[in-house]
């Protein structure tokens, strides 16, 4: 198994994503190699200072980096040998197994859309972020951020990607689905909510409970899945992690809480392309790096692409 990492991406590279890498080195599985994708004089640079030997990685050198301001599209034109582009290339010449990086979002998703493409049936790929719901249980929220117009059809089919997720990956043998919406009754929302709630009651291939407001999203018998368009997944996602922020504030330490540090879960998926494909946030420390790769780990090894090209067909 081959990881890629895109050792330039995110606020704090490379020193971060070299250091995460060590880390994630020492707790992969064996047969495991972590590729990084960079800077190569600053990564063997990094690499010397902590005593660790280049051999423990392959490392691809590059000489252009996508910055977080430059735009998307263009960017991945004009900077070819970017880390992000010779990531990409390499994910879809079967070079990598997966591919994570802490870069730049569009341009992760651009990368994905013209390079590995998004799998034959599916409309619009999904970001799924992970929501804690107790103590021992993490629910799947899609769409985060990605599509802030989602029709019935793509809610649908986030639905299904969701629940693929969470029984291959979550290990959840029969995961629920529940519809994000402003009451529980099937005629409540706007007509989108309203017509996809029909066809998700209507649906065989998953276990659909209904709609669940957002007052009941951290209750324990709430669904193993989300779904809500990227617009509304992203508020939900980002007033948790501010809600998180609040507490270390006012030094409010619990377990539960400590749940939602973003650096334990470090990146999400984009499911519904042709390979596995980790998105990190953007100020990633060495702990949120090493989890990242440890995520894409998790992801390759449950076979998620193929499980999800077999459910569309």
């Amino acid at each position: 198994m081959r990881i890629g990492v895109d050792a330039m991406g995110g606020d704090f590279a490379p020193e971060a994503t070299v250091l995460g890498a060590i880390q994630a080195h020492r707790e992969v599985h064996s047969e495991v190699r972590i590729v990084l994708i960079g800077n190569e004089s600053q990564i063997h640079e990094i690499l010397l200072r902590e005593g660790v030997s280049s051999s423990n990685f392959d490392i691809v050198g590059t000489t252009q980096v996508i910055n977080m301001g430059d735009h998307p599209t263009k960017a991945f034109q004009q900077k070819p040998d970017s880390s992000l582009a010779v990531g990409f290339g390499m994910l879809a010449n079967g070079d990598l197994d997966g591919f994570a990086s802490a870069g730049s979002t569009g341009a992760m998703l651009v990368g994905a859309m013209y390079t590995i493409k998004p799998i034959p049936g599916i409309i619009r790929p999904g970001i799924a972020s992970f929501l804690p719901i107790s103590e021992t249980k993490t629910g799947l929220l899609i769409d985060s951020g990605l599509n802030p117009d989602a029709s019935p059809d793509v809610l649908y089919q986030y639905a299904l990607l969701g629940s693929i997720y969470a029984k291959e990956v979550f290990g959840v043998t029969s995961p629920t689905v529940g519809l994000l919406n402003i009451g529980e009754e099937a005629d409540k929302g706007n007509l989108v909510a309203k017509s996809t709630h029909q066809m998700l009651k209507e649906a065989t291939s998953i276990r659909f409970i209904g709609n669940i407001e957002a007052n009941r999203i951290f209750d324990e018998d709430s669904a193993d899945v989300l779904v809500c368009d990227g617009f509304t997944g992203n508020i939900v996602l980002k007033e948790a992690e501010g809600f998180y922020t609040l507490l270390q504030r006012r030094g409010i330490s619990d377990t539960f809480f400590e749940r939602f540090n973003f650096e334990h879960y470090g990146g999400t998926p984009l499911l519904g392309v042709n390979a596995p494909v980790i998105i990190g946030h953007g100020v990633s420390n060495a702990n949120a790096i090493k989890n990242m790769i440890l995520q894409t780990q998790k992801v390759i090894s449950a076979g998620l692409v193929v499980k999800i090209k077999e459910a569309l067909s």
